[in-house]
Formats: C-alpha cells, structure tokens, sequence
C-alpha cells in the first residue's frame, strides 16, 4: 500500500520501535515509514543507530532514542523525548532484544539476568511507558517480537526461549486490561529469519536443521516480519488483540517426518546454499 492511498486519519501518526537500528527492527520501521507514520527509532547500539538513522534521511520524520530498554530511567527519558517531539503514540513494537547460546546448565546467572532483563523487564518498561501515553489517548496498537524458541524449545536457548514464552503470557496480560482502553495487543513469534545476527550465531550445520525442520524449506525475512507487525498495527487488524501468531513457515505446526517426506518425493530444500 503506498503512502498516498492511506486514509487520512493513519497518516502522520506515531510508532515506536525497539531495537530498530538493524535487521527485523529496522525492517518495521521502514514499514511504517512507507505506510505515512513518524518513527522512533529506540536502540541501545549508538553508533548503529546513527548510523541508521543517517541512511534514512528523513530528519522530520525518524527519531533515533538511544536508550537500554532495561533501565527504567531510560525508558522514562525516551518517552519523554518521543511526547516533545511529537506529542502522541500510536503504535508501539517491542523488538530490543539479546541471545545467550549455550547450553543450559552452562548458562551464568548473569547472562539468564541479561536476556531477561533485555527480553522480559524491555517489554514490560516500555509497556508501562508507552501504554500509559496510549491509554491517555484510548487509542493505539502494541506488538510484542517474541519467537518460535518460546513456542517450541530448542537447544542452547534456555534464558532466550524462556524470556520469549514469557512475552507470550505478558501479551495475553496487558491485552486483557488495555482492551478496555482501545489499546490492542498482539505478538509475533518470527521463525529463523536472515537477519545479521542469524549469520553471526546460525551454523551451517543449524542451518540445515531449520531447512528440515520448516515445511517452506527456508529462512524468512526482515520484510516478511514486518508486514506481519504493520497488518497488526494497522486498522485492518482493528478487532485483533492478544493473539500470538507464528511467522515461521509452518515450522510450530510440523511434527516428524519432512527430511524423509522430501526424499520420497524428490523434493530439494528451497533456497538452502548449504548443500
């Protein structure tokens, strides 16, 4: 949808994005962009996040907050500055977040601490933040970026996996109570996406194991993730709150089986480099 077919009353509207310096954030942000709203841009990496906002250009319109999503002060001061700058907030996606992998019983306190902290406490402050603003408008649209790994468990994830089905619940909570005051609540669960910290942490042999696992036989992308997180956003999904909805290729919804399936049918994995 261009931005000169909008209906008049989403334009130049608000959203604030966490962790919108790169990768599926990022992808959101410019989602909105192209849908006619002004972006806050909030990410805890400085320089990325100047970097990014140098990229897009458009100084009237993107706001770049730094700010660690786990510090109470610091969500404070970032709504703060998204209210003087534009005075409201429509729609709000909690991306920020960090990963541990390894395996469980290696895993410190201090980095279960860390990625809940991110994950979990990011997620809460900036609903408590930025709810507050939206409640006062009785209006507005919350995404919560979970994950498949908090529908389904999986290896060397046990402070991410267990933050993520944790947001899950946390959606389903402020769903309930924001209802009431126009505010809608929804989450996405992102299957394996082709982001720059998959590249980094993502083996090939991990790789291989999602292509087997992922009934489209490939990675999703930034772009696909954030079309999921504007329809949300956006009055088409006017009537949708506290759903979790998997952008995954139909990996939560497959069982056993699909490596031999694709053998017996003479299927090869859909885009895998790694064979």
């Amino acid at each position: 949808m261009k931005q000169d077919t909008l209906n008049s009353n989403e334009a130049n509207q608000v959203a604030v994005v966490t962790g919108g310096a790169r990768g599926i954030g990022l992808a959101i942000g410019q989602w909105f962009l192209a849908h006619g709203h002004n972006v806050a841009l909030v990410d805890v990496d400085r320089a990325t996040l100047a970097a990014t906002e140098a990229k897009l250009a458009s100084p009237e319109r993107v706001l770049a907050v730094p700010c660690d999503v786990s510090s109470p002060a610091e969500v404070k001061a970032a709504a703060e500055l998204v209210m003087a700058r534009w005075s409201r907030v429509d729609a709000l996606v909690n991306n920020a977040g960090v990963a541990v992998f390894k395996p469980a019983l290696e895993t410190s306190f201090e980095e279960w601490r860390h990625v809940l902290g991110t994950n979990l406490d990011g997620a809460f402050l900036c609903i408590q933040a930025f709810g507050t603003i939206m409640k006062a408008q009785k209006n507005g649209a919350i995404v919560n970026i979970a994950s498949i790994s908090g529908l389904r468990a999986s290896t060397l994830r046990v402070a991410y996996g267990t933050s993520k089905a944790a947001i899950i619940h946390l959606t389903k909570q402020y769903a309930v109570e924001l209802g009431n005051f126009g505010i809608r609540v929804n989450e996405v669960c992102p299957g394996p996406a082709e982001t720059e910290m998959a590249k980094l942490v993502h083996s090939a042999a991990i790789r291989s194991d999602y292509y087997d696992a992922v009934p489209l036989g490939r990675y999703g992308t930034p772009e696909e993730m954030a079309n999921m997180v504007g329809f949300l956003c956006s009055k088409e999904a006017s009537y949708v709150s506290g759903q979790s909805l998997a952008n995954d290729g139909g990996f939560d919804a497959a069982g056993v089986g699909l490596p031999t399936f694709r053998c017996n049918a003479g299927i090869n994995h859909v885009g895998d480099d790694t064979h």
